[in-house]
């Protein structure tokens, strides 16, 4: 059962790995739904079209991936130590406590392992909900993907944006990371991140988690944040817990009091994990499955 479980998971972030797909630099609308009230129409395709944030309180609803967001912020494109990629996704969305977070932290970048700075990927759409593309969580604004890559010391084209991709740190044979990629810097930035009271939880490729185990030495309770789930190994995903002033936000459970290395983190190099079957397709989510709040988030001017 516990092999199930896990593969169950992976399967259900097996799109994480689309993060790397390339942009567009003519972004186009995408063209109106026939009939946006069908209760058949699936929720993606009604969250996909909403440009702008809901302007009300902002509020993470629901669940990590079953939710919405309202009175999101954006993380601006550009900071002193941080950039936005993959623009045309309008992605760059979030709870403000979210975006405050990932400003406060790109700061403490340079003194944490010398980076200049964070290459941010995606976090939530301007109304949270579920996206068309690459995820299924992100819905409530409180994730954000940081790619495994330093930020340069140079303002990245919008062509660089969209095209560039980040750096892969997973071996081939996919059992370990290609030491020529990973770097104490990557343990240092991740040991950080745990560390941080307002994250839940941290997602890497399990070779990048077993990594991890093996070099963090004496110093080993932040690991038990530090989850493998595939379609990381070019970026960490964070999340953080419920924020204040959103009582309909459900958080997770919380981490497995243990570190998660030795034997439960060798499933997932199991031959039926690494490579596992497609599986089928689960039906699109309406918003009948949503929160009943997301609705008048979806609505709203």
């Amino acid at each position: 059962m516990r092999l199930i479980h896990v593969l169950a998971l992976s399967c259900s972030f097996a799109s994480a790995a689309l993060a790397q797909d390339r942009g567009t630099l003519n972004p186009k609308p995408l063209p109106p739904l026939e009939n946006p009230g069908d209760p058949a129409t699936p929720a993606k395709e009604l969250f996909g079209r909403a440009t702008a944030p809901a302007p009300m309180a902002a509020r993470a609803i629901g669940f990590y991936s079953k939710g919405c967001v309202a009175g999101a912020s954006a993380l601006p494109i550009d900071g002193q130590t941080w950039q936005v990629m993959r623009l045309s996704r309008n992605r760059n969305w979030g709870h403000p406590g979210l975006i405050a977070y990932l400003e406060r932290l790109s700061a403490r970048v340079p003194r944490i392992n010398g980076w200049p700075g964070l290459l941010v990927g995606d976090l939530s759409q301007p109304r949270g909900g579920p996206m068309l593309t690459g995820h299924a969580s992100h819905q409530l604004g409180l994730d954000a993907d940081i790619w495994l890559t330093p930020m340069p010391d140079r303002r990245l084209s919008r062509a660089e944006r969209e095209q560039m991709s980040a750096t892969d740190l997973v071996r081939a044979d996919r059992l370990d990371v290609d030491p020529a990629r990973y770097t104490p810097a990557h343990l240092a930035l991740l040991k950080a991140v745990s560390r941080d009271s307002e994250v839940e939880r941290i997602f890497v490729n399990p070779a990048i988690k077993r990594a991890l185990c093996r070099d963090a030495g004496r110093d080993r309770d932040w690991l038990a944040k530090v989850r493998p789930m595939w379609g990381h190994n070019y970026h960490f995903h964070i999340r953080l817990g419920c924020p204040a002033g959103s009582p309909d936000c459900r958080s997770q459970e919380p981490p497995p009091d243990d570190e998660g290395c030795g034997p439960a983190l060798d499933r997932w190099f199991a031959p039926q994990m690494l490579f596992p079957k497609p599986g089928k397709p689960r039906p699109p989510m309406t918003m009948a499955a949503l929160p009943a709040e997301c609705r008048q988030v979806l609505v709203a001017p």
